[in-house]
């Protein structure tokens, strides 16, 4: 496998696996430069790299930009003299040589957990909206492709144990369809110290404040708690699998997208229209 294959390969496993990455480019050359136009390298958030765009404290000054990109999420471009190491070049080749970076951020995705109606509802509608979906059940037979085809992860495990198995990020929408305030109260102490900006529990009011009372006799702090969207989803009515579905997406596409969840319906002035003669 060539170099540049070998980071192109990277960048899509990163996305596949919902990783953050950043990618470097040498984009224009002049003069005596250590790599060509058309480099690449892949930059981890740890600063580990597959390919290289020269190596020294050019290569450095790449991946520390590299990084700071995958924190705020904005594409650079940057030129660096080869010329004199006395004067602050981070070279001597004697060429110029421009970078451009770009952060792959991981892709939206949504977690579903809990595999029943439900759930196997919000996972399909989110992979046709575009999420990548992974699914999780402590059920034997739920989690899997025959079950829900198509998704993009399927995890079988307990809940104490299901933020071990998948990693959750600032990019994960968390959808907490589960049977039961057992698994709630076990679940939601281990979601709450993800970064996770969504995290939705299904079930009544009644439910959720008996999960709020055991979770407050843990320790579990009323700011964590506000965190929680419960019960799920926007107030449309629903009431099969499909409609709820639509509800908690709906709210995820809120949250992502800073949204109010009002109704876009606008009435305009109305004109009197005033005929002659009447």
């Amino acid at each position: 496998m060539g170099e540049n294959q070998a980071v192109l390969e990277a960048a899509l496993a990163a996305q596949r696996e919902g990783r953050a990455a950043a990618l470097a480019i040498v984009v224009e050359t002049q003069g005596s430069v250590p790599r060509e136009a058309g480099s690449k390298m892949l930059v981890w958030p740890d600063g580990q790299i597959v390919g290289t765009v020269g190596g020294g404290q050019m290569e450095a000054l790449v991946i520390a930009e590299a990084q700071a990109a995958m924190h705020d999420g904005q594409c650079r471009m940057f030129t660096y003299n080869l010329a004199d190491l006395e004067s602050g070049d981070p070279g001597v080749c004697g060429g110029t040589v421009k970078v451009y970076v770009e952060p792959l951020m991981p892709p939206p995705t949504v977690l579903v957990i809990g595999c029943g109606h439900v759930g196997k509802a919000v996972a399909e509608l989110a992979k046709w909206l575009g999420y990548r979906v992974i699914v999780c059940d402590d059920r034997p037979g739920y989690a899997t492709p025959e079950h829900i085809p198509g998704m993009d992860g399927y995890v079988e495990a307990a809940p104490e144990e299901l933020v071990t198995r998948v990693t959750i990020t600032s990019f994960t929408y968390v959808v907490a369809v589960t049977r039961g305030l057992s698994v709630d109260e076990t679940l939601l102490p281990a979601l709450l110290k993800t970064p996770a900006p969504y995290i939705g529990l299904i079930g009544s009011r009644r439910r959720w404040a008996l999960t709020v009372e055991t979770l407050q006799a843990q320790g579990v702090s009323q700011t964590d708690l506000e965190r929680v969207h419960a019960p799920i989803g926007l107030s449309i009515g629903a009431e099969t699998p499909k409609e709820i579905a639509v509800s908690i997406l709906a709210e995820i596409i809120q949250v992502q997208r800073g949204g109010s969840g009002e109704s876009l319906r606008w009435s305009p002035p109305l004109k009197q229209v005033v005929q002659s003669g009447q």
